[in-house]
């Protein structure tokens, strides 16, 4: 009995997004290798090293924070 040539489904490699080591789905810190790595990359979100690439557009507020009409004030 020959065994048929069934093609595999390959897992792309993960890695930790700070020191790029192949890390597991199962692993506790996914998607980070470790604490260590999990701590620089919130650090690097809390100092601002992180920003969004496109600002928010005018469209994107909602009505309820608009600033107040001057005929309100009346």
């Amino acid at each position: 009995m020959t065994r048929q040539n069934t093609p595999r489904k390959r897992v792309p490699a993960l890695r930790c997004p700070i020191c790029k080591q192949l890390v597991k789905r199962k692993d506790p810190e996914f998607p980070f290798c470790s604490e260590r790595c999990r701590t620089i990359d919130l650090g690097k979100w809390a100092s601002g090293a992180y920003v969004v690439s496109s600002p928010a557009s005018e469209a994107d507020e909602s009505p309820e924070f608009a600033p107040a009409s001057d005929a309100d004030d009346e």
